[in-house]
């Protein structure tokens, strides 16, 4: 009897000793299943985002190495003149052809005669208009789309000290807003004087720069040499 008795003990506590050995409390076991499941979900979700900055970053370098350089604006230049005997206009000519500009010539209605451009009499009509600061002669055309123009020259004999009154005129023809005139002028003698700010003064918005007289027989390059010298920025 003792000895069944015995042998139940050591049974019994084989049993014990075996369940210990391979048995895991189901907390540590969910707890593993967790912690790892967090790591693949990490290195998932790490794995994507950097796969998403990659592809930002590759769209944004293709962005750069295609996207078009921004066009310069290119600056439109006109050469609008007055000249009765021809002088301003070979000085107008120079000009348009060294910025290849469009030229314009202010043509009077009625076309001055060589008695009307007698400084001798009283009587001439440019003497006559030349002491009337009003007097406005009449221009026959105009300019086509004034305000495609960004620069312009503007030429012009010097009558009685003054731009002649047909260029005032011109002047107040037209929008000169955020334009940029330069004046110039031919003489037998005179400078420009206080005529281009005397224009600048029938004008509104727009930026005068210093004109300068220049004579008839200047040569192309002696004209571009002060074109040049005004640094337009002309494309």
């Amino acid at each position: 009897m003792k000895k069944i008795f015995a042998f139940l003990i050591t049974l019994g506590m084989l049993a014990s000793f075996s369940a210990c050995g391979n048995s895991e409390s189901p907390t540590e076991q969910t707890s593993a299943a967790e912690t790892s499941a967090a790591v693949l979900t990490d290195n998932a979700d790490t794995s994507e985002t950097e796969t998403e900055s990659d592809k930002t970053e590759a769209s944004e370098t293709e962005s750069e190495e295609t996207a078009p350089a921004p066009e310069v604006q290119e600056s439109k230049v006109l050469v609008a003149y007055f000249s009765a005997t021809n002088t301003t206009e070979g000085v107008a000519e120079r000009i348009a052809n060294g910025l290849s500009a469009d030229i314009y010539e202010i043509i009077p209605e009625t076309p001055y005669t060589d008695a009307d451009l007698d400084y001798h009499d009283n009587n001439s009509r440019t003497t006559i208009e030349m002491n009337d600061p009003d007097a406005r002669p009449a221009i026959s055309g105009s300019v086509e789309n004034m305000e495609q123009y960004d620069i312009i020259f503007i030429g012009y004999p010097i009558w009685w000290g003054d731009a002649p009154r047909i260029v005032s005129t011109f002047m107040e023809s037209y929008d000169f807003s955020g334009k940029t005139i330069v004046p110039f002028c031919t003489s037998g003698g005179s400078g420009i004087g206080s005529s281009g700010s005397n224009l600048e003064q029938l004008t509104n918005g727009a930026e005068w720069l210093s004109g300068r007289r220049l004579n008839g027989d200047d040569s192309q390059d002696t004209v571009m040499e002060w074109v040049n010298g005004l640094d337009l920025e002309i494309e």
